[in-house]
């Protein structure tokens, strides 16, 4: 496990929005994949009417989201860029902190963006605090999410195994691991993550 120490908060922010302005069409997920973690949420969660995309760029997931899931149920994205509100359904957003209006509130959390946290503990316990009982966090996981791949735009990395050791720790259990190859970036594991059994 590796994780980058910035020297302020600021510099951080600073380095994030920097590092989404110079690339900011790149896009990590597929349509494919959100298609596939859809018709997952559809066959195992019975009512879902909000869910959140954090680290989202220009909005593609959760524009992805409700393309399969259906326009019914309320799919919003943050990022922490200064233009993340020119994309539909997105709200810019430092994803370590938390809207008092989510906390207990979300049906489900969809991230692939984990590697850009500088609290990684901190962010999770964040994010499932939001996640309601019957709700789900799913959190992906890459070749492109391991130490080899840590920067100062990703700070933490981090192998499979330690991904699910720091879901145990922040006291939470894996519901299933998905996996899912594509075509642009090979296979990508999904960690199912829920607050209670």
């Amino acid at each position: 496990m590796k994780l980058y120490e910035y020297k302020t908060y600021k510099e951080y922010v600073n380095i994030q929005i920097k590092g989404n302005k110079s690339n900011p069409y790149g896009q990590w997920c597929e349509e494919i994949e959100i298609e596939f973690l859809s018709k997952y949420l559809l066959n195992n969660y019975s009512e879902l009417k909000f869910g959140i995309c954090h680290g989202c760029k220009q909005g593609n997931e959760q524009k992805w989201f409700k393309k399969y899931i259906g326009n019914n149920v309320i799919v919003i994205g943050t990022d922490i860029t200064d233009v993340a509100e020119k994309y539909p359904d997105t709200i810019r957003w430092d994803f370590h902190d938390v809207k008092p209006e989510w906390i207990s509130n979300i049906d489900f959390i969809y991230s692939n963006a984990l590697d850009h946290s500088y609290k990684p503990k901190e962010c999770l316990k964040v994010w499932m605090s939001c996640i309601k009982d019957n709700g789900c966090c799913i959190l992906e996981w890459s070749n492109g999410h391991g130490e080899q791949a840590t920067s100062l735009i990703d700070p933490f990395g981090a192998s499979i195994e330690e991904y699910e050791s720091l879901i145990v720790e922040c006291g939470f259990f894996i519901r299933e691991i998905l996996k899912f190859s594509t075509r642009l970036r090979g296979e990508k594991i999904f960690l199912i993550i829920g607050n209670t059994k």
